[in-house]
């Protein structure tokens, strides 16, 4: 799919374009956009309102072939609700275009959409919002089929008609846009493969990959470097698979170098069985989705790279399998991790909080200005948030609720939306351990919270905040398949950082 812009003017006019569609909207209460009026010279359009043939209500269309007065070939008329548009009716009138252009049989597409029409949005979010939304259409991942799906046909170059005065910082915000398309697309890749595929040697070949096309440092550690290291608490992780770990540190240095870097850690358990505390059979086949938290790092990786976002951002991954087998970490087992605090192991099935814990330690030599660890770590968390939103945790002071308050309204400006949870000393009791220095679950009570709390304990040393994203990270049912998700709420609060840095 390939997004242009299109200057609009008094000399190049909607009316005078020449394309195989072109998209103006409607709204509910029969009035016509301006882009709509002005292609509505002979009366076309009004005269399918007046009649009913278009209702005006979001999502709804209507295509008319070669209207008199003209240029394009057709033009597809979209329900875009009230004037001022909620993001969801917004969003429910792009996918009724993104369905309508992917079975057009045109070459090429003009949005000539309101870019004010969107309650309290501006023109860039309009614009983001509708690249993600037509590429999230487009989306499909068949390589592993042996017959694939049938070919996308329909319209292929898709432009945005803006005014003149804007079309400049609009081809900005659709180059963006088509980066983080990209990003997020990696990242749904990365989780709908299936656990045989994508192992963590496969994520560290991808890292590779990244480092080598957009020119970022690269380091993948081995056991026996993460042996020296004494990240027994990470190692223990491993010890019942034939999938050797891998420890990925990626860095894109695109600040001062002076700066401090924003450091991403992903949960890379690239197929959690559970171990020795074995999941249920129905369902576990979902597991392969409990790398999503690296995956959206590659994906945060890959968007930003490509926009040559000035910020240095590292990331780090902890990748490694979750199995049962005779050298398997047992429950009630005692495993020291890089920190030197020791944690009993009451459950093998939390075993993200254990690989993320030393990874969280191992970030401290990097004087990081901030750290956000991403992963899917608790099923409390899809109880207490469903679906919608995913799971924010940080300590209560100035500069994390600093650090929250940039990653809710990230989250806000793309719709990746994430709701913040408590930390507090009180739910810290509930991981006292008789024989470690903690125990690594705290009960059914709380379980997002407490685990929050374990990996808080390894962050005393740099602003911290974890997102969890069991609810969001993927979808089950006729729908199954990863979402991409956070990868533009991580992304759009690195732009944000990059920007305030930049003042």
């Amino acid at each position: 799919m390939d997004f242009s812009i299109k200057s609009v003017d008094a000399k190049n006019t909607i009316a005078t374009t020449k394309a195989g569609c072109i998209v103006v909207g409607i709204f509910e209460n029969k009035n016509l956009s301006p882009s709509a009026q002005a292609l509505d010279s002979k009366g076309a359009i009004s005269a399918a309102v007046k009649s009913g043939d278009i209702s005006g209500k979001a999502g709804s269309t209507l295509l008319i072939r070669q209207p008199e007065g003209v240029a394009a070939l057709r033009v597809l008329l979209v329900g875009l609700g009230k004037e001022q548009a909620s993001d969801k009716d917004f969003h429910t009138a792009i996918q009724a275009v993104a369905n309508v252009l992917a079975s057009l049989g045109a070459a090429d597409a003009v949005l000539a959409l309101p870019l004010d029409a969107v309650k309290e949005r501006d023109a860039a979010w309009v614009l983001r919002a509708a690249v993600l939304t037509i590429r999230d259409n487009a989306y499909r991942f068949d390589s592993l089929k042996s017959k694939k799906d049938a070919a996308a046909v329909g319209v292929k170059k898709i432009a945005f008609a803006v005014p003149a005065t804007i079309a400049a910082a609009a081809r900005e915000t659709v180059a963006q846009s088509v980066a983080l398309a990209n990003g997020i697309d990696l990242t749904k890749d990365l989780g709908n493969l299936p656990g045989n595929y994508c192992t963590p040697t496969y994520l560290a070949n991808t890292a590779k990959k990244l480092a080598k096309d957009f020119q970022l440092g690269i380091e993948v550690l081995d056991r026996k470097q993460l042996e020296a290291l004494k990240m027994g608490s990470f190692l223990s992780v491993t010890n019942g698979s034939e999938q050797p770990p891998k420890f990925i540190v990626l860095k894109h240095l695109g600040g001062k170098q002076k700066d401090a870097p924003t450091v991403l850690v992903g949960k890379g358990i690239t197929f959690d069985s559970g171990g020795i505390s074995l999941k249920p059979g129905a369902g576990m086949d979902e597991m392969k989705y409990d790398m999503c938290g690296a995956a959206s790092v590659l994906g945060a990786f890959r968007a930003i790279a490509e926009m040559k976002l000035k910020l240095n951002v590292i990331g780090v991954i902890a990748s490694c399998e979750n199995m049962p087998n005779g050298r398997a970490t047992k429950p009630g087992d005692i495993v020291t991790s890089m920190s030197g605090q020791t944690i009993e192991v009451l459950n093998t099935d939390a075993e993200g909080r254990l690989i993320l814990c030393d990874a969280l330690t191992y970030v401290e030599r990097f004087k990081p200005a901030a750290v956000v660890d991403i992963a899917t770590l608790t099923g409390a968390c899809v109880t207490a948030l469903g679906h919608h939103n995913s799971g924010l945790f940080t300590r209560h002071d100035k500069d994390h609720d600093d650090l929250a308050s940039a990653l809710l309204a990230a989250g806000k400006k793309t719709g990746d939306t994430a709701w913040r949870m408590p930390i507090e000393d009180s739910y810290q009791e509930q991981l006292k351990s008789n024989f470690a220095d903690m125990a690594n679950i705290g009960g059914p009570a709380a379980g997002s919270v407490t685990a929050a709390c374990f990996l808080e304990r390894f962050t005393k040393k740099y602003t911290w905040a974890h997102l969890d994203i069991a609810g969001t990270a993927w979808r089950s049912g006729a729908t199954k398949g990863a979402t991409g998700r956070p990868v533009p709420l991580l992304t759009t609060f690195l732009i944000d950082r990059a920007q305030g840095e930049a003042k």
